[in-house]
């Protein structure tokens, strides 16, 4: 089901929220069709950004793939407003909680898609163990918390790792990457294999963001020459 074209998900942090419905029109006319959407709640990453209501308040204004990154402690708490906000799918850290089984099975129930995160710090074998139940793993290749950080160069090997796991089990699940991902990086991160990429600053500090996709796509497309 993994074809060589790379989906580029803008991350709505690093827009400015002053004119968040501009920076909505930007994702879409570039030709995204994820909108990532970093949630952190000032304890699991220092950093605060917005909740359940935010993404209510704006879903009614795009047809964007709504992916919600919880960046938060105790996400089953959480799970249900962020359905009910119209998220299309929840991705939750396994460093989060205790109950991760429970947490995506619960978000499964409700009929959207699940996704699982680790940060740089924890490995694979971590989460092997509920690769056949998630639909996306989201590979942190940055510290979270902040945007515009550079890329981990060791964290690659775990999109190795993922993309080996998924063709040697027959898992089904899409492997994403958060972090430092920009024109210099996207082909590393696509010859590992990842299927999803996550750009917050370098795609909103781009004037031209469809030419920015573009180039984006292009260079994806020689890492497989």
């Amino acid at each position: 089901m993994y074809d060589k074209r790379i989906e580029i998900a803008p991350s709505i942090l690093s827009a400015s929220f002053a004119s968040v419905l501009n920076a909505l029109r930007d994702a879409e006319e570039a030709g995204a069709e994820y909108l990532h959407l970093d949630v952190m709640d000032g304890v699991f990453v220092p950093q605060i950004t917005f909740g359940s209501k935010f993404i209510k308040d704006i879903r009614p204004y795009s047809d964007l793939l709504f992916d919600a990154h919880l960046m938060i402690v105790n996400p089953e708490n959480h799970i249900d407003d962020f359905i009910d906000a119209g998220c299309n799918m929840i991705t939750i850290h396994q460093e989060s909680t205790v109950h991760l089984h429970r947490v995506l099975s619960h978000i499964k129930e409700r009929g959207i898609r699940c996704g699982i995160s680790i940060v740089p710090s924890t490995p694979v074998s971590a989460i092997t163990p509920l690769l056949d139940m998630v639909d996306l793993v989201l590979v942190m290749t940055v510290n979270p918390g902040w945007a515009g950080q550079k890329l981990i160069p060791g964290c690659i090997n775990k999109i190795v790792e993922l993309k080996e796991l998924r063709e040697s089990e027959d898992y089904d699940y899409a492997i994403s990457v958060d972090g430092g991902v920009n024109l210099s990086t996207i082909q590393d991160v696509v010859a590992a294999g990842a299927d999803i990429a996550v750009a917050g600053s370098a795609f909103y500090n781009e004037s031209d963001k469809l030419s920015f996709m573009q180039k984006m796509q292009e260079l994806a497309m020689e890492s497989f020459k």
